[in-house]
C-alpha cells in the first residue's frame, strides 16, 4: 500500500497546473480532436484531458462515447468499427461548420500534437468490457513511441488501472469517480493511484480535506464557472477540468 507521503510526492512530480482543458477545450473546439488540443494550448492551458477508446482492430482513438452518433457522421459502437472506417469520419461539423473535416485522431497523433504544443495530457481510458488488459497494453506502447509528453492515465474502471500498473508500472494513474470516496475506499478500489478525479457537484469540503490528508491529488470535473472554480481551488482541489479553461486560468 502506498503511504500518503509517497502518494503526494508522486502526484507532485507530475507538475499539474490548476486548470486543465476538458476533452481538449470542448467549449471552443470539437471535443477530443487535434483542433481541440490546439485551442487548449492557444488559450493558455498547459494540460488537456482526453478520452481514449479502442477500435475493433485495437487502435486507440480519441472519443468519449461508446457510439459514434453524437460527434461524428458514423453509427454504431466504436469497439465494433475498424480504424479505417473511423478515420474517414467527420468529427468537427457537428460542433461548427468552421471545423468541417476535422478527424478523430489516434492517441499517437494526439501525443505528437501535445509534444509540439508543450501540453501535458490526462488520458482517460474508456474500456470495452473484457478488453481492459488490451487497452492498458496499447496505451503503454503508444507512450513508448511518443516520449516527451507528461501523462497521467485515468479511468472509471479499476480493472484498467490494475492492468496499467502491470503494463506501465512507472505511469502515474488516477481513479475517475463520480462521488468522492473515503480514503480507505479509494485505496481498496484502485491500489497505487496518485489522484482522484471527482464530479465537482459531489465534492464537499470535508471530503476534500480527508482525501488531501491521505496524500491523494484531487481533480474536479467539469468546472465551467469562475465562482465554483474559485471555491474548489480554495478548499484544496489541486486542479479543475474545464470546457472553458480560459475562464478559470486567472484563478490559478
Amino acid at each position: 500500500m502506498m503511504s500518503p507521503e509517497d502518494r503526494a510526492r508522486a502526484f507532485a512530480a507530475l507538475g499539474l497546473p490548476r486548470v486543465i482543458g476538458h476533452r481538449g477545450a470542448a467549449g471552443h473546439a470539437p471535443e477530443n480532436t487535434l483542433a481541440g488540443l490546439v485551442a487548449c494550448a492557444r488559450l493558455g492551458a498547459r494540460w488537456a484531458e482526453v478520452d481514449v477508446r479502442l477500435t475493433a482492430c485495437g487502435r486507440p482513438v480519441l472519443l468519449h462515447d461508446e457510439t459514434l452518433e453524437r460527434t461524428t457522421g458514423g453509427r454504431g459502437p466504436v469497439a465494433e468499427r475498424p480504424y479505417a472506417e473511423i478515420a474517414a469520419l467527420d468529427a468537427g461539423a457537428w460542433f461548427s461548420p468552421a471545423f468541417t473535416g476535422e478527424r478523430i485522431p489516434t492517441l499517437t497523433e494526439a501525443l505528437a500534437c501535445c509534444r509540439r504544443l508543450g501540453l501535458g495530457l490526462n488520458v482517460e481510458v474508456k474500456p470495452c468490457p473484457g478488453r481492459e488488459a488490451e487497452a492498458a497494453a496499447v496505451l503503454a506502447r503508444s507512450l513508448s513511441v511518443q516520449p516527451g509528453v507528461a501523462v497521467l492515465a485515468s479511468s472509471f474502471a479499476a480493472e484498467v488501472l490494475a492492468a496499467l500498473a502491470e503494463a506501465a508500472p512507472g505511469l502515474a494513474r488516477g481513479l475517475v469517480i463520480e462521488r468522492a470516496p473515503r480514503p480507505e475506499e479509494a485505496e481498496a478500489l484502485a491500489p497505487g493511484v496518485v489522484s482522484l478525479h471527482v464530479a465537482e457537484r459531489t465534492l464537499t469540503p470535508a471530503g476534500a480535506r480527508a482525501l488531501k490528508g491521505a496524500g491523494f491529488g484531487l481533480l474536479a470535473y467539469t468546472v465551467n464557472g469562475r465562482r465554483r472554480g474559485r471555491a474548489l481551488l480554495f478548499r484544496g482541489v489541486d486542479a479543475v477540468i474545464s470546457d472553458y479553461p480560459d475562464r478559470l486560468l486567472s484563478l490559478a
